[in-house]
């Protein structure tokens, strides 16, 4: 059930906002392990991203649609909670040598679902049957969502200029790293580094810009706000990263897409990358 795989289309979209997600539930819900996996076809949901203490007894396993908690999450598409998952009479018990091996108990789920249908199941697991809180189940479910919309903003940005899903990925890690290193740079005391960070990040920008788009200016801020939207970040997410309020960062928003003529902030993201505002 586990082994090596080739690379589906699916994978390449999800991979690094799926990882992404699961650093943030394990680190804002305090569970030992977070995992999840991605819906190959209509009939299984293939674990393979994992955060936390694990001993690889559920990587690469398949999870059929019905079966054990993803599964049966997949199925109702909702999220799901067990407080013991080797007793709970909710799910089947298909996986229970699994689950053991891992020694999980108590756990949650909650799908990623695009145009109505699941594309993943993000998982939070503890070793003790201690009940799972609403906090962990609001957190799995933020994070389904905001992978929801980098799953819908990378496939927007696929039909708009062409790339493969590979691509789109790649550039997805190239917005993270230009936007991290935008915020780290206003962070820094020392000037002559936070100069350098800032070169590096417009290093980014080489060969972005297109003569075919009329230059547009944004604030240093506006590109920051901007950045983080093109990750699929809420605006509470970006407020909280930069230290403002949410209402603060709908202003920048708001701003950005007139100056960019966007009437949707994915639409203010594409504009962005053609003009070489964005990587």
């Amino acid at each position: 059930m586990s082994g090596e795989r080739g690379t589906t289309m699916a994978d390449a979209v999800l991979r690094g906002p799926l990882t992404d997600a699961l650093r943030r539930v394990r680190r804002h819900s305090g569970v030992p392990l977070a995992f999840g996996g991605v819906v190959e076809d209509a009939a299984n949901l293939r674990l393979k991203h994992f955060v936390g203490t694990t001993v690889g007894a559920l990587d690469g396993v398949a999870v059929d649609v019905g079966h054990g908690l993803g599964g049966k999450v997949i199925a109702l598409n909702r999220p799901i909670v067990v407080d013991d998952y080797l007793k709970t009479p909710r799910i089947t018990h298909r996986y229970n040598q699994i689950i053991a091996a891992e020694g999980l108990r108590a756990m949650a789920a909650a799908p990623v679902i695009v145009d109505r249908s699941p594309i993943a199941v993000l998982y939070g697991a503890l070793h003790t049957t201690d009940p799972i809180g609403d906090r962990t189940l609001q957190v799995l479910a933020t994070e389904a969502r905001a992978v929801e919309q980098q799953v819908v903003a990378a496939r927007a940005v696929v039909e708009h200029d062409g790339r493969t899903p590979e691509v789109s990925a790649l550039r997805d890690r190239l917005a993270g790293a230009y936007a991290q290193l935008r915020l780290v740079a206003r962070e820094l005391d020392d000037a002559e580094l936070a100069d350098q960070l800032q070169r590096i990040s417009d290093s980014l920008l080489d060969g972005a810009r297109s003569t075919e788009q009329p230059t547009v200016s944004l604030t240093a801020r506006e590109v920051d706000v901007l950045a983080s939207v093109a990750l699929g970040h809420s605006n509470a997410r970006i407020a909280e990263t930069l230290g403002v309020t949410a209402m603060t960062v709908k202003g920048y928003v708001k701003d950005a897409m007139r100056k960019l003529d966007a009437s949707t902030r994915l639409e203010a993201v594409v504009r962005a990358r053609a003009v070489g505002i964005l990587p």
